[in-house]
């Protein structure tokens, strides 16, 4: 498994507009083959900050099943106009314990 974490700043004065364009757009992650969870957060000392977390199975579930498809040319185009700046976008790993 694998954590996608999307850093997401939105244009201020915006927050409630791209919260309500993320809650319409969010049904182009779930059912995607390989995507287990999805939750977006909203920053506290600076609300114009979104991170997103989707669990996937692979990167490549990830960027074969969504990122390669049109649903995500949907998603981007739902959220994308209220970005501040483009998303930095990562993926991690579980660091195991004993």
């Amino acid at each position: 498994m694998v954590l996608e974490v999307a850093l997401i700043d939105v244009a201020p004065g915006q927050e409630s507009d791209f919260a309500d364009a993320y809650r319409s757009a969010v049904k182009e992650l779930i059912g995607v083959e390989g995507c287990r969870t999805v939750r977006m957060t909203q920053g506290v000392e600076t609300p114009s900050r979104f991170v997103l977390l989707v669990e996937w199975d692979s990167v490549e579930a990830h960027e074969q099943n969504f990122r390669a498809t049109e649903r995500f040319g949907r998603w981007r185009a739902a959220i994308g106009p209220y970005f501040a700046a483009p998303p930095h976008v990562e993926h991690f790993t579980d660091v195991e314990t004993d």
